[in-house]
Formats: structure tokens, sequence, C-alpha cells
């Protein structure tokens, strides 16, 4: 089977599935083509790009990568001082906060249902913990700027 894109006189685009370009010529000279928009029997050919696949034992010469958010290029002035400033208000918030490391979600359990004084603190969870501590009424927020533990500082 072959597929011709074809057109009528019209300009309304279809396509035809034929055995052959001999079948296809045979059924235009007979009359038996018709557009399925208008029914003009005025029906022809219509330039197409051949579908060519390529040769198996050949590679891309420049193969599509897919797009990708990371990048080399460098960070523009502005994007550099808006991340240090907020590194900077970060720092500044966990000055006042105490680290409690892997005991976070522990934490802030107690302090929550008032078994411990309430202070401000930060630490580790797993996304399961964090989950389960906002849906325990928990207000918990991660980061914007990542911190090393005191305890793996020089």
């Amino acid at each position: 089977m072959i597929v011709f894109n074809l057109a009528c006189n019209n300009t309304h685009a279809f396509e035809g599935w034929f055995r052959s370009s001999d079948d296809f010529a045979d059924q235009q000279a007979r009359g038996l083509l018709t557009c399925p928009v208008c029914e003009s029997a005025s029906v022809a050919k219509a330039p197409m790009a051949p579908a060519v696949p390529a040769k198996g034992n050949r590679t891309e010469a420049n193969p599509k990568t897919p797009p990708s958010s990371v990048s080399n290029a460098p960070i523009p002035n502005e994007v550099a001082e808006a991340f240090k400033a907020l590194a900077a208000a970060q720092a500044k918030a966990l000055a006042k906060s105490e680290w409690v490391g892997d005991r976070f979600a522990t934490e802030v359990r107690s302090m929550h249902y008032g078994e411990s004084e309430e202070k401000q603190v930060h630490g580790r969870a797993s996304k399961e913990e964090a989950i389960a501590l906002i849906d325990e009424g928990i207000a918990v927020a991660p980061l914007l700027v990542p911190v090393h533990p005191p305890e793996e500082l020089n």
C-alpha cells in the first residue's frame, strides 16, 4: 500500500491509500476519486515530503538532546544578588534557631502538643515525616538554601 496526499481544485487536502502509483493513475483516469469534503472529481496528488528512514548503521550527526533545566551559563547579576540576599535572610533566621538534626520531627511534634517548651528549631526530616507533620497541623517548611549540619563542618 502507498499513501498519497491529495487535494481537490477547491484546495481541500486529504490522503488516499492505493496499491500502487499505477492504481492511483487508473482511478484518477476513470473519475473514481472525489474530494470527501466537496465531492469534486478534480483530484490530484499534493506535494509531500518522502518518508525515508535513516540507515540502520548510521548515527545522527547532531543528536537531539532533550531540553534541560540545567545551564552552565553565567547567572545574571540580579539573580546572584537576590540569591545572596535570600541566603543572608535565612542565615539571620537560623542564627536564632537550634539545630536538632534528625530529631526534627520528634522535636516539633513535642512542642506542638505542649510536651516541651516552644523554640525555633531546624533539622532534617524525610518527605514522609514532613507530610505527616503537615497532616497533623504542624507548620513546617523546607530551607531554601541548603545548610550543613554543625557536626559536619570543619
